[in-house]
Order: structure tokens, then C-alpha cells, then sequence
């Protein structure tokens, strides 16, 4: 007889383009992209439900329960990192990434597989839910501002653009200049003239 993980209580935080839906739900799966990708049906049903919606000053709408589509989705949030169980992990290997999940941009770390390149990793992301970890998001068109958590994990069907991601500083070069160097001077101008001796005026 195979051994069954006794249901546990998990938060869930879900963005669609419209709400933020907080609630928790009762599941025997491990980790929050495990919820999400191994759905039974094309929604989850959240308990202990708060509803808030982009833009309104209206306080949240609460629920005892609540179905929430899979595909209205755009990102879960986590707060807290969970790690697989030792016995699935697969060594992979962690590359900076943003995603463009409009009205939201993303920016944490995907986990590809290792001993791939980097493309083709990218295009083994067959999940319909892909974690992204230690990741910022945020939506300037909704005045959301930049938000850090453990974990978001992105719907791929509303993913616009998944692509690597680097970190430049725009100030880096400015000031390198030497300090001794000359004033440019213009052609035919003469230099400046040396200042008179002391007491010839």
C-alpha cells in the first residue's frame, strides 16, 4: 500500500491581472508549484479568502471560500523557500532571469538543467508553472511598487518573455577620467597668458 503525505494547511498569495486572492489550501503536496502544476482540475479552491482589487480604495472583500481559475493566474507568491525532497532533486543549476508577465515584470533566479546550454534549458521549461526564486516583482502600470520574496512561481502561459537576465551598474566608467588630464584646447586660441611678473604692471 503506497504511503500518503497527510494534508497540510498552505498559504497561498495569487496575482491575476485584476486581484491579489490571499487564503490557504489543504493539500498534501510539498511545495506551492507542486499545488499549482499537479491540479487536479483547471482551478483551486482557497479557503479563509481575502480579495483585493489594483486601485481601489475599498477594503478587501473576504470569503469563506473561494475558486480561483488557473488560468486568470499570473504568479503565486511565496515567502518562505521550501526545498524539494531529497529523493526527487535533480541537479540543476541557477541562472538570473526576468520575465515580462504583463502588467508585471519579474526578476529571480530559474533552476535549468545542468550540462545543458543555456537555450536549450530554456526551452525545457515545460511546466505550466515555473518557480522563480529569491525574486523582485513589480507593475509600474498599476503602481504596485518593487516587492521581494522567496519564491514566485510564473504561469507560462501568460508569460510573454522568459530571458537571462544581468545586472549593469550605469554608473560604472563615470569619473574614470584622470584628473591630470589637459583642457581640450580649440584651434587657433591661445593659451592662456602667463600672469605678469611681481611688480610689472
Amino acid at each position: 500500500m503506497a504511503f500518503e503525505a497527510p494534508f497540510r494547511t498552505v498559504p497561498m498569495t495569487l496575482y491575476t491581472e485584476l486581484f491579489i486572492v490571499r487564503g490557504v489550501i489543504q493539500t498534501r503536496q510539498h511545495r506551492v508549484t507542486d499545488i499549482l502544476n499537479a491540479a487536479d482540475q483547471s482551478f483551486l479552491v482557497l479557503e479563509e479568502v481575502s480579495l483585493e482589487e489594483f486601485g481601489s480604495r475599498d477594503l478587501p472583500t473576504r470569503a469563506e471560500f473561494a475558486q480561483v481559475n488557473l488560468g486568470s493566474i499570473l504568479f503565486a507568491v511565496s515567502l518562505q523557500a521550501v526545498e524539494p525532497i531529497r529523493e526527487l532533486r535533480t541537479p540543476k543549476i541557477s541562472e538570473r532571469a526576468l520575465v515580462s508577465i504583463p502588467p508585471f515584470r519579474v526578476i529571480g533566479n530559474v533552476h535549468l538543467m545542468a550540462e545543458r546550454s543555456l537555450r536549450d534549458s530554456l526551452a525545457e521549461l515545460q511546466a505550466p508553472f515555473v518557480p522563480v526564486t529569491d525574486a523582485v516583482f513589480w507593475s509600474d502600470r498599476l503602481g504596485e511598487g518593487r516587492q521581494s520574496a522567496a519564491m514566485v512561481a510564473v504561469n507560462q502561459a501568460r508569460a510573454q518573455i522568459l530571458a537571462p537576465y544581468r545586472e549593469v551598474d550605469p554608473w560604472a566608467g563615470i569619473g574614470a577620467a584622470s584628473p591630470s588630464a589637459s583642457p581640450t584646447r580649440l584651434p587657433g586660441v591661445p593659451d592662456d597668458p602667463e600672469p605678469p611678473a611681481p611688480g610689472l604692471v
